[in-house]
């Protein structure tokens, strides 16, 4: 048979080889010679169990062997089948009922010699010779990979001489049976991975120097892997692991900042800082995991690095007691980079993991990550701490803002010749700050193409009153302009600038801003003319709801250029204007000013509104107030309890005015410049910027804690933003202690009548069969954009297990900004 042409082993081909009689000759060998023993080394594990695949070399065995580092694997116990004599190897044999073709050998007895195969993988059989056992050994690996199984080095017979091999046997690494004692006193005992196989194949060293195959059995007495998964066997890792190591001494080009198998490190540290400006390039934050550590030296022997996100937090029974439970940051990502200790005192990249399981942080909020913070922290000489520290708390919207280059669109003309006003303007300006005001916005244009600003002239020519937004307030607009808050409160105060900002909140609850006013005239013309150009500014798009504070005027103004939208007073405003009205009640009464809070804020329903108004009413002595009953009398424009078919966002987080007021009413009095106004104004929206993304990191690098093992409740927490989550959550829970008294059908329609246990107020929930909707009479949905606990019960009633997408509002989503 031409030695040149070799059989091609192909997978799930059967490989029984039965030798009939064999010629039988004597290897002349040492007559110390023996068996050695199994000398492996363990690792010390401070957090994970690891095993190790034993060989029974001596320390001068190969190298492929030296430098792995398994983690399923079994300690190799003394073979138990007899398989040749010590002093007899059968190199050489016939075999019966298999043709010439079947055969990788020459049926006369000739063996074939076979070198370090690298593209094929010839099946071997009795008598092929091999150059070294370290080529011998990849063969059989390689053989082995294509059947599914795994292998281990098992004994090895050494000269007392020379202290050359002279015999060595590889079997399946099923073979034999682990000691029994190792298991005593174990927590959590290994799984049992060898039930006795048999196959193996045993070399011998030849008079020519090479080594020949004396046995091979090919029988397994277990499942064999598939080749899809036969990269994840043991000795597959270590072949691979190997040839890595091998290319990374050979390669002369430098590192491309990816982690490679068989990469090496002078020490732990250095592979870290590798790993960690990986992450960093990538998105994610690295964390120290397992450490293995020398019995001997005390030395690191392997260490992994994970993804922050690894594993899962363990339950704690103290969780139970805890009112706000930490959310959730490991989600069991598997990505991590393992390094061992090699014998040249070098670490090497033993496993690399790439995949993650979760999103990735965006290249703007990496310096937000926690390991990527100690790296930028690192990096700042000592003396710049400070600076450093800043540079990490810097918004990225700033940044982004800065790096613009100059533009300028000669064609813009900011003046509204169309609309200027018939009389002249009802305030007066100081000296220069119109000329201020115009260099400000030209150079605001210049830096950024998108920023929009227009100014009105008054009768005389002068300048009245401005309104600008740039790129981003229109982007957050298109975002979450749906309920826009159209402050004017500054008009009430002589000595203040008319400052006008169009606010809404955002998915996370927080506020933003859509556009901004500076307004030399209150009059409803000035007023319909910034609406007008707030529109233009968007683009046309108008708001679901606009709201606005008690004021005629401008209430005039919105319903001349918004006729077709919902409008009502926004409750914060109408709060504000109480506060000031009644501040003589606030003097030493912390009672009076929970009970005025909670008539405006707490009170759902309006039968408990008004009883909680009267009541306060009774116990502070103001049944005679007049500005308390006028504004009773308007209750329906802005208590919470009424119109609640109008979609207001959740309208009591625009109390987050309070404090956007408070930090600018000292730069917005009449004797201060224009322009701090201006660049404090511009700090106060970064600032909600970075909120945002603060937010957003936080959001995807945490999960909310969930109150148990609910599948509607891990479907919300997926869809709904934390904030958004935490609300849904606590509508959930009071679902649980609300019970379905009455259910009246009527063809597709289904009523019911539901409360909570123990209290008589019930409330009315449709059910629409042909479409799946549900109808609550609190109209929660309809007025913040949440399911209520009525309408939940109701769902939960109908056996429904996951959110119906209708009531998903996106604007409360994580991808609100998709």
């Amino acid at each position: 048979m031409d030695v040149s042409d070799p059989d091609i082993l192909t997978h799930g081909q059967n490989l029984g080889i039965q030798n009939e009689s064999q010629e039988l000759i004597r290897v002349d060998v040492d007559a110390g010679q023996e068996c050695k023993s199994l000398n492996t080394s363990s690792m010390e594990k401070s957090q994970e169990a690891t095993e190790s695949e034993s060989d029974t070399q001596s320390p001068n065995a190969s190298s492929v062997e030296q430098s792995e580092v398994e983690i399923d694997g079994d300690e190799c116990q003394t073979p138990q089948i007899p398989l040749v004599n010590k002093s007899e190897m059968d190199v050489d044999g016939e075999n019966e009922s298999q043709s010439p073709k079947d055969l990788p050998v020459d049926v006369f007895g000739a063996t074939v010699s076979v070198k370090d195969e690298e593209d094929i993988c010839v099946v071997p059989a009795v008598g092929m010779e091999f150059e070294s056992e370290e080529h011998a050994y990849k063969h059989y690996s390689r053989y082995a990979i294509l059947e599914g199984f795994s292998i281990r080095k098992d004994f090895v017979n050494k000269s007392r001489v020379n202290g050359l091999v002279v015999s060595r046997r590889y079997t399946c690494y099923r073979q034999g049976y682990r000691p029994s004692k190792h298991n005593v006193n174990v927590r959590k005992p290994r799984e049992e991975t060898r039930i006795g196989c048999l196959a193996h194949m045993t070399i011998a060293r030849q008079p020519s120097g090479k080594f020949g195959v004396t046995n091979f059995e090919t029988k397994h007495n277990h499942e064999l892997v598939n080749l899809s998964t036969a990269h994840l066997l043991p000795s597959q890792k270590r072949l691979s692991f190997a040839e890595a190591v091998e290319a990374d001494l050979t390669s002369s080009s430098g590192t491309d900042g990816v982690p490679k198998l068989g990469m090496g490190f002078e020490s732990e540290d250095h592979a870290y800082e590798f790993y960690n400006t990986y992450a960093g390039q990538v998105g994610f934050s690295v964390r120290k995991d397992y450490v293995n550590r020398s019995k001997i030296d005390g030395a690191v022997a392997s260490r992994r690095f994970t993804c922050s996100r690894e594993g899962f937090r363990q339950k704690d029974k103290r969780d139970l007691h805890i009112k706000r439970p930490r959310k959730e940051t490991r989600i069991g990502c598997l990505a991590q980079l393992v390094i061992s200790r090699q014998s040249d005192g070098k670490y090497r990249v033993t496993h690399f993991e790439e995949k993650h399981n979760h999103e990735l942080v965006a290249a703007c909020r990496v310096r937000m990550l926690r390991s990527q913070k100690r790296l930028a922290a690192a990096q700042i000489p000592e003396g710049n701490a400070l600076e450093g520290y800043k540079i990490l708390e810097k918004s990225a919207y700033e940044v982004s803002c800065n790096s613009i280059g100059d533009c300028v669109d000669h064609g813009y003309d900011p003046i509204d010749h169309k609309s200027k006003l018939s009389s002249k303007r009802t305030r007066e300006m100081k000296e220069g700050e119109a000329e201020r005001i115009q260099q400000h916005f030209q150079s605001k244009k210049r830096k950024n193409p998108s920023f929009f600003y227009a100014m009105q002239l008054d009768a005389e020519n002068q300048i009245a009153n401005v309104f600008w937004a740039d790129g981003k307030m229109a982007m957050d607009y298109s975002d979450f302009g749906d309920v826009v808050c159209f402050d004017t409160t500054y008009r009430l105060d002589k000595d203040c600038r008319l400052f006008s900002p169009f606010v809404g909140v955002n998915h996370h609850k927080q506020m933003v801003i859509f556009g901004a006013a500076l307004l030399y005239d209150d009059t409803v013309y000035s007023f319909k003319w910034v609406l007008r150009k707030f529109l233009e500014a968007m683009s046309g798009k108008k708001p679901k709801t606009i709201l606005s504070d008690q004021d005629a005027i401008v209430s005039e103004a919105i319903n001349s250029v918004f006729p077709d939208i919902h409008q009502r007073m926004c409750v914060w405003h109408v709060y504000q204007s109480a506060v000031k009205q009644l501040s003589h009640m606030f003097v030493g009464s912390l009672s009076f000013v929970n009970d005025l809070s909670s008539c405006f804020f707490d009170h759902e329903e309006e039968e408990d509104f008004i009883a909680a108004w009267n009541l306060m009413l009774d116990v502070h002595g103001l049944l005679d107030n007049e500005w308390l009953t006028k504004i009773f009398e308007t209750r329906e424009q802005w208590a919470i309890a009424y119109k609640r078919n109008i979609f207001c966002a959740d309208i009591k987080s625009v109390q987050l005015l309070e404090s956007f007021i408070v930090n600018l009413k000292k730069y917005l009095k009449s004797e201060s410049d224009v322009l701090s106004f201006f660049k404090h104004l511009g700090k106060l929206v970064n600032d909600w910027h970075y909120k945002e993304l603060e937010a957003n990191y936080d959001m995807n690098q945490n999960m909310p804690k969930l109150m148990g093992d609910v599948i509607l409740l891990k479907h919300a927490r997926d869809v709904y933003t934390p904030r958004m989550f935490e609300l849904f959550q606590q509508e959930y829970e009071t679902c649980l202690n609300i019970v379905v008294n009455q259910c009246i059908e009527s063809e597709m329609l289904l009523e019911y009548k539901v409360s909570i246990y123990g209290q008589p107020r019930e409330y009315a929930v449709s059910y629409n069969l042909s479409d799946d909707t549900v109808f609550c009479s609190c109209m929660k949905f309809e007025f913040i954009g949440v399911l209520c606990s009525h309408a939940l019960k109701v769902l939960d009633y109908r056996n429904i297990r996951l959110l119906p997408s209708q009531y998903i509002l996106k604007r409360w989503t994580r991808g609100a900004r998709v």
